[in-house]
């Protein structure tokens, strides 16, 4: 799937709704549409990376920068502070790793457990 065809592209594009955590010029942060947890939204690159697979030295910036903003984005959301709260973060890569939309995404999950899934 090209980047011209992909659901999270067309919704950095603003073709498609998202109930946005955050957005800069690199990132978009959104509310997963079927969450897992309380707390459950999406941290995405906004150019078109198929995978983590597809990473290389020239997206560490960006990822450096997802992870590092997801703990104050989960508290944000509401998360409860760690070490009594705490939250997920997950990657799902390729058809064995259960990843259903080819764009790497960030899942960030949190709250009180239990959870429907995970």
């Amino acid at each position: 799937m090209s980047g011209e065809n992909c659901i999270f592209c067309k919704i950095v594009a603003g073709q498609l709704p998202a109930k946005k955590v955050y957005e800069d010029d690199d990132i978009l942060a959104f509310h997963d549409i079927n969450p897992w947890a309380p707390v459950h939204f999406l941290m995405i690159p906004k150019a078109h990376i198929p995978s983590m697979a597809q990473l290389d030295e020239s997206h560490q910036a960006v990822m450096g920068k997802i992870m590092t903003l997801a703990p104050s984005l989960a508290l944000e959301q509401g998360c409860r502070p760690y070490p009594e709260g705490g939250f997920r973060v997950m990657v799902n890569t390729g058809e064995d790793g259960r990843q259903e939309v080819p764009h790497l995404h960030v899942h960030v999950m949190g709250g009180p457990r239990p959870w429907a899934k995970g």
